[in-house]
């Protein structure tokens, strides 16, 4: 009989240990993902200016820290923060209404509903939109991402990132057991993955939404910088997109009496603003990191639910890992498991 020794048999116990630890602080801590992947996301963003600022320009690293935490507050996170409240009320004010903003188009619709001989709105469809709005949209902007506390923490993680930035590389060299080359492809293409993320899907959502604003202009949208927010945040959702817009608007202009201007909507929205988020998608993502429009698409729709809002960038993130590890895998064992590490780089 073939017994195992006791050198794994100690490894498998230490590793059950590791392991159900590691499970018991996950679930324990699993509020605070959010913000650790957000300043993950952020040190990504700012660790090749805090190594400059420290090197270079000799800065404490507290100070250095410190400033690129308030520059990333004032440019990214603010203008987010303001926009989403904007929106917010905008939405919080409509699910208020709804049933009067429901009866008014109802009351337009039945005219086309009479004269075409076709049911588009029943009380079964208007108590399914109702309750749909009610549910999801609170969802999105309620998300954990957008309260105070999670922000707060994003960064109190965020400034021991940067101040022990080189420790921690360090460490994660030394901790992963895979050879050196594979560690270095992982944290390589982590960084690479969250930085095509991060930067590709609000610029592609940010040029959606200034094509968008350019049509609103030009047909008369009412508040077009409420509708050019609204293109922004829904364009980073998957199916739908920006259409979660001008959609809507379309009908409003039907439902105003300008069918004219619904039927450009519809054009200008399907026919510009759609090619543009394609053309965009696929350009700028290949361009940053070479992420397929498919990954970013799946993993938006698996990302929302697990992460809240930072899983528009970490939900593509997770498919992407995940067929990395399966790379990796090939790579370490397929020698028939002869590299072993000798020595961190």
């Amino acid at each position: 009989m073939n017994y195992l020794s006791n050198n794994i048999v100690r490894q498998i116990l230490i590793l059950m240990v590791i392991i159900f630890v590691g499970i018991v602080l996950f679930v324990q801590l699993q509020f605070f993902l959010p913000s650790f992947l957000g300043a993950y996301t952020f040190y990504v963003l700012l660790r090749k200016w805090m190594f400059l600022l420290v090197d270079k320009y000799k800065w404490k690293k507290a100070l250095a820290a410190a400033m690129l935490m308030l520059i990333s507050f004032l440019v990214i996170l603010l203008p987010i923060l303001l926009l989403v409240n904007m929106m917010s009320s905008k939405v919080a004010f409509a699910i208020e209404h709804s049933n009067e903003i429901l009866t008014s188009i109802e009351k337009y619709v039945n005219q086309y509903e009479a004269r075409f001989k076709i049911e588009i709105i029943t009380d079964d469809n208007i108590r399914k939109i109702t309750t749909y709005t009610a549910e999801f949209l609170p969802k999105i902007l309620g998300a954990t991402f957008n309260t105070l506390f999670t922000i707060v923490m994003l960064y109190f993680i965020l400034y021991f990132m940067l101040v022990e930035g080189r420790k921690m590389e360090s460490k994660f060299y030394d901790w992963v057991p895979l050879k050196d080359e594979n560690v270095i492809t992982i944290r390589k293409e982590m960084n690479g993955m969250v930085f095509s993320n991060a930067v590709g899907i609000p610029l592609i959502a940010l040029f959606q939404g200034v094509v968008a604003l350019l049509g609103f202009i030009l047909l008369g949208v009412n508040e077009p910088m409420f509708w050019f927010v609204i293109v922004c945040i829904a364009a980073m959702l998957p199916v739908v997109g920006a259409a979660v817009a001008y959609v809507p608007l379309a009908l409003i202009f039907f439902a105003e009496g300008s069918p004219i201007k619904g039927v450009l909507m519809l054009v200008y929205g399907f026919g510009i603003i759609g090619t543009v988020d394609n053309i965009a998608r696929f350009w700028l993502q290949k361009k940053l990191g070479d992420v397929h429009p498919l990954i970013t698409a799946f993993g938006v729709i698996i990302g929302i639910p697990i992460f809240g809002f930072i899983g528009l960038i970490f939900g593509p993130i997770l498919i992407s890992f995940f067929l990395l590890m399966i790379k990796v895998y090939a790579s370490e064992f397929n020698d028939g498991g002869k590299g072993v590490r000798q020595s961190s780089p």
